[in-house]
């Protein structure tokens, strides 16, 4: 009796709602879909490097955080040196010291990110750098440990590794464990044993199985996720972290290339950021540096977007006092022309031969290049203008990314993209963390933008619902929304990525998020979902879509509807992307004008993504709680007659 009276309401709203008629002109292709059009942007925020994507699982492996042994617990005698290190740029190291009593221990155990994630099964490589102070022996036994089992420590390794230490020089030490249990909260344990003390440094533990098996490489379901997303292009190495609080912490992408064990430690400003979301063990590694940001982006199939210093600090952190003046921007200039010889410079040059002998002798072919994250104001252009003068003259190839601030509308917003035109950026960067009725408004945004460029980058935006700023399916729907205006504005839109990207569930400091994690599992939101719809039935060109001549962005009249479409050359088909945005089942004609009129269409499936709880959003437990649908249908002739449902996401595919 339910079923029944439930498709009786359906029938009956359906009645009640106007036919749509919406008009796709077929006859005639649009403009051309950037290759770049949906990417994705990485910033190291929520623990999304160190303890998420990188998937080293020791924290601080070099005693480097100024309280040298956080992270570790250290037991018997032991002392934390910098004379004579292994690296000069990481000189900490811990001094391992026989207890003289075979009933004591000396040694090391560390915790890790919220603890040390293990498969059973699982091979998981430990390395690091050691010397034995004379010639005595000396041995490191490796343990890993269960420490939460009621007080009683479990022994969770097949085997101990034990690694005899046969020199007074520093050398490098591997070996391989197996996990004989899945945990997600396990500890590294590193004992001393032997006559001889023991100098120990970058203590390095990683699965095996990582992202293409690369030893310094990234956790496998993270970087598969992203590979899923099938994206245009890659944003590295974050937003607020490339300025930094202060000067000294900016990121610097010099710092993060050449051997890993040498790789300066970095403070994260995240760290700090939010009292309420505090951790002062948020630090950089720089494990996860440039030269492994490139090569994930050639193998996810991205062109990598750079975004560099421009001299100015966080300028919500800081007064215009604090910033290194334009005539003391030389550094920063030759930073950026160095990095383009890093991606692209034959193996003669300095860069180009430090990047063959990291691995990757052929050029990553780098074609974009951002200067500067959200500054605002009179400062930026006037810092901007000699990176671009710079920059055009050695490398007029490379298209260069400026700024439109931190708003998408305001006083700091209109003043920087006329400033941006003068200066003759390639693209304008533009963020918005909008709320709902912001994103229900903005159908049209880049439907009256200068067509003359410079071209857009949405480079950060994300729907935050007030007071509930989670992955809620109403989010996501309002984004799918939003993304017809960009896909039909191709010409104008060459790229947009949604913001961020990662988050641990027990790091975060910021959401939504696009990925979530822990130190085992993962999921994928909704907000996701969206973007490999459009990432993957991207198409080609784009194809004018209209109703009473208008376009479809959720305007009076359009019963809550946004709509676009593209031709996709390589299937031959026409793919019309639909969000109902309305409470209402909404009849959709659709009517497709060819340029022959002898031709027909062959058929037609549909994917929707819907959920009949606006508040739900997939998670740990139930990753696929919300997920898409994928069905087929009939076509009469050149016309798709069909109805989306309520709150719903439809992505129609026509033969």
């Amino acid at each position: 009796m339910k079923s029944l009276l439930t498709t009786l309401a359906f029938a009956t709203a359906i009645s009640a709602s106007a036919q749509n008629n919406i008009t796709v002109n077929a006859q005639k292709l649009g403009a051309p879909i950037p290759k770049t059009m949906y990417g994705i942007f990485f910033e190291d925020i929520n623990f999304a490097a160190d303890g998420g994507l990188y998937a080293e699982l020791v924290k601080n492996r070099s005693f480097e955080f100024p309280n040298h042994l956080q992270g570790w617990t250290a037991f018997g005698k032991f002392e934390v040196r910098n004379d004579n290190p292994a690296y000069d740029r990481n000189p900490n190291y811990v001094r391992l010291i026989p207890v003289g009593h075979r009933h004591k221990r000396t040694g090391l155990e560390n915790s890790g990110f919220f603890g040390i994630g293990l498969k059973k099964g699982e091979e998981y490589r430990i390395t690091f750098t050691a010397r034995r102070t004379d010639d005595k022996d000396a041995t490191i036994r490796i343990q890993l440990i269960d420490p939460s089992n009621m007080g009683e420590v479990q022994f969770i390794q097949e085997k101990e590794a034990k690694i005899a230490i046969d020199s007074k020089e520093w050398k490098k030490y591997t070996a391989i464990i197996k996990s004989k249990a899945t945990i997600d909260k396990a500890h590294l344990r590193v004992l001393h044993a032997g006559a001889s003390a023991v100098d120990i440094d970058h203590i390095s533990l990683f699965p095996v199985d990582t992202w293409k098996g690369h030893e310094n490489g990234m956790r496998k379901d993270l970087a598969q996720a992203l590979a899923d997303l099938k994206p245009g292009v890659f944003r590295f190495p974050g937003g607020c972290i490339v300025e930094g609080t202060e000067e000294g912490d900016r990121y610097n992408w010099k710092n993060s290339v050449g051997a890993v064990e040498n790789r300066p430690l970095n403070l994260n400003r995240w760290q700090y950021t939010f009292e309420h979301r505090f951790y002062p063990d948020y630090y950089q590694s720089y494990g996860l540096g440039f030269y492994e940001y490139f090569l994930l982006s050639e193998e996810i199939g991205a062109e990598p977007l750079p975004i560099l210093s421009c001299g100015l600090v966080c300028q919500y952190q800081n007064n215009d006092k604090v910033h290194t003046p334009v005539e003391e921007l030389k550094p920063y200039i030759q930073d950026a022309l160095d990095l383009i010889e890093f991606a692209n410079g034959a193996t003669t040059t300095t860069w180009g031969k430090l990047r063959a002998e990291m691995g990757h002798p052929e050029p990553f072919n780098l074609k974009y290049i951002g200067i500067g994250n959200e500054q605002w104001g009179d400062i930026y252009p006037a810092h901007l203008k000699p990176f671009i003068d710079a920059l055009r003259k050695a490398h007029p190839e490379v298209k260069i990314v400026g700024s439109s601030g931190p708003d998408s509308e305001g006083k700091k917003f209109d003043y920087l993209w006329p400033e941006m035109k003068k200066l003759k950026a390639d693209l304008v960067d533009e963020h918005f963390y909008r709320p709902a009725d912001w994103f229900l408004k903005s159908g049209n945004r880049y439907d009256n933008y200068d067509r003359k460029g410079p071209k857009v980058f949405a480079g950060e935006y994300a729907c935050h619902i007030k007071g509930k700023k989670y992955n809620q399916f109403y989010a996501s729907l309002l984004e799918a929304a939003f993304m017809t205006g960009l896909e039909r504005n191709a010409d104008v839109v060459e790229m947009a990525t949604y913001a961020p990207l990662f988050a641990h569930v027990e790091g975060w400091q910021w959401r939504p998020d696009l990925i979530w994690f822990d130190n085992l599992r993962s999921f994928r939101s909704c907000s996701y979902l969206v973007q490999q719809l459009y990432s993957h039935y991207k198409g080609s060109n784009v194809v004018s879509l209209t109703m009473d001549n208008k376009p479809v962005a959720g305007n009076e009249g359009q019963n809550g509807l946004f709509a676009s479409a593209v031709f996709d050359k390589a299937s031959s088909s026409y793919i019309v992307k639909v969000a109902n945005t309305s409470k209402e089942p909404q009849p959709l004609k659709v009517n497709f004008k060819l340029k022959n009129k002898k031709q027909k269409l062959a058929g037609a499936h549909v994917i929707t993504l819907q959920s009949d709880n606006l508040e739900a959003e997939n998670t740990l437990d139930e990753p696929n709680k919300i997920s898409t649908k994928e069905s087929n249908m009939t076509i009469s002739g050149n016309c798709l007659d069909t109805t989306i449902a309520p709150e719903t996401f439809a992505v129609y595919i026509v033969k």
